[in-house]
């Protein structure tokens, strides 16, 4: 089969949206950068940044992804650029063949992850309990956020722990449970068994659409990444909203999940975040089928 075409953008095109992403990018990079470099920490605003393995200057880097072109001499400089190589009488573009070479196990593994999620159904009776899971039985100073105080106190909190089902299908919150908390979650989630639980209703696997979009880069639009960065950026708010921490003074008013009224704020908020991963997820898919295409 012929492969389709690249797009061509001229370089008044291309050079609009690369400024459009840097914009973008900044608004929450800088006030990072700023904090980093004075020693302030923030426990909603710097997670992306901590967390998660992309620094600043990488998401700052703006790319077309797969089966794009730019023309002009502007796209030169990206002939230094790794996956980057030019399209003879067009101009410059991701070498598709080269990436998918080098990235072909991590391409495979993100569309395992993203297509059995989205056929699963989504379970919405968490109500975000991964949190307190992780300061379960744990004294003041050993706590994850040692400068946080806990909304309810350390008794509270592990009452609340003790009195609800416990049932996380996500392996990277479930690994920062507490040991004695480890054995009340319903489930034993490992890396080797994460194809098979996660699930879309889950704030985590819905973050980590930006870990998968990242990773693939520069296979993927930087606007589609910036898409997943601005879903995960709110949902890790409302993740620290329903958590044990006290989040008031920071701008951050609790999500009461141990109240009726709480738990059912949690899910309504957890529901509209699973409908616009369930988007992203698909738009994922799709540039990954495009990235297989691509000349």
């Amino acid at each position: 089969m012929t492969p389709p075409a690249p797009e061509l953008l001229d370089q008044d095109t291309w050079q609009a949206r690369e400024a459009a992403h840097h914009e973008r990018v900044d608004r929450y990079a800088v006030p990072y950068l700023a904090r980093r470099s004075v020693g302030r920490k923030h426990p909603v605003e710097d997670f992306l940044f901590t967390y998660y393995t992309q620094k600043p200057g990488q998401l700052r880097r703006w790319h077309p992804g797969a089966g794009v072109v730019l023309r002009g001499q502007g796209a030169a400089e990206r002939l230094d650029w790794r996956f980057y190589r030019p399209h003879p009488g067009a101009g410059v573009g991701l070498d598709a063949g080269q990436f998918l070479a080098q990235r072909r196990k991590a391409v495979d593994f993100a569309r395992v992850i993203l297509g059995r999620t989205a056929a699963r159904p989504a379970q919405f009776g968490c109500f975000g309990l991964h949190e307190w899971a992780m300061v379960y039985r744990q004294e003041a100073n050993q706590v994850r956020h040692e400068y946080l105080d806990l909304r309810l106190g350390p008794a509270g909190t592990d009452a609340v722990v003790e009195e609800s089902r416990i049932r996380c299908t996500h392996f990277d919150a479930y690994r920062f449970y507490t040991p004695q908390a480890a054995g009340l979650n319903e489930l034993r989630p490992t890396r080797e068994n994460q194809r098979d639980l996660e699930q879309p209703g889950c704030l985590h696997a819905n973050m980590d659409l930006y870990k998968w979009a990242y990773k693939l880069s520069p296979a993927l639009p930087s606007e589609l990444v910036m898409d997943c960065f601005e879903l995960s950026w709110r949902i890790r708010a409302m993740d620290m909203q329903a958590s044990p921490y006290d989040l008031a003074e920071w701008g951050y008013p609790p999500i009461p999940i141990e109240t009726a009224a709480g738990k059912a704020d949690y899910v309504a908020r957890q529901r509209a975040f699973s409908a616009e991963a369930e988007v992203l997820r698909a738009r994922l898919s799709e540039a990954l089928d495009r990235l297989d295409a691509a000349p």
